[in-house]
């Protein structure tokens, strides 16, 4: 059993598959991993397949029955928080404070650091709200990794591709390798020096 925990975050975007690939490589390397879900990611990738890849429950659910805390509990265990794909709802809820969903709500009660991987059109991405919300995240101490340019799913090339599974990997393997040396905040997180950025 291993005592390494990763909290993966789905929403609804058409990049929740890569997801799947990202769970799979986390498991791989023996880290305990958990899935939370947005009602629309379900839509997308079912539950089921990361319930086969991690052999836990998904949650999609604030008020799941199974648990009373179940957003409290869920980030208790975790290392690292990475929401991956991070559509244009979420980052302007997350810059925001608005918890009106699983996710979102685990993002307020997590102490630890979030990674955001964002994925979405490239229109939407270069909106000027969006850019806000993700310049108040990066203020916040929140961690953005891509997207990166390319062929979008509309068909269109352009920023928007969320990062690939492997460089997320990657950043995930870096934050929960500083998460002990992380010094103290002054709303009582942990976050890496600027180094570790």
């Amino acid at each position: 059993m291993t005592d390494r925990e990763i909290l993966i975050g789905v929403t609804g975007g058409i990049a929740a598959y890569k997801s799947a690939m990202l769970v799979s490589r986390l498991v791989r390397q023996d880290y305990g991993v958990s899935v939370v879900m947005t009602e629309s990611a379900t839509r997308l990738v079912a539950p089921k397949t990361f319930e086969s890849l991690t052999g836990r429950p998904v949650r999609t659910d604030v008020f799941d029955g199974s648990l009373a805390h179940a957003h409290i509990e869920t980030a208790r265990r975790a290392d690292v928080f990475c929401i991956a794909p991070a559509t244009a709802n979420f980052l302007g809820k997350a810059a925001n404070g608005i918890a009106d969903d699983l996710i979102s709500t685990i993002v307020l009660s997590f102490d630890g650091p979030i990674l955001v991987a964002p994925a979405m059109n490239g229109v939407m991405w270069n909106k000027p709200a969006v850019q806000r919300n993700v310049r108040r995240l990066e203020a916040d101490g929140f961690f953005l990794i891509g997207p990166e340019p390319g062929r979008l799913s509309c068909g269109e090339t352009g920023p928007g591709r969320m990062a690939e599974p492997e460089a997320i990997l990657e950043r995930i393997v870096e934050l929960a390798s500083t998460r002990a040396t992380m010094p103290p905040r002054h709303d009582g997180k942990r976050q890496p020096d600027e180094d570790d950025r």
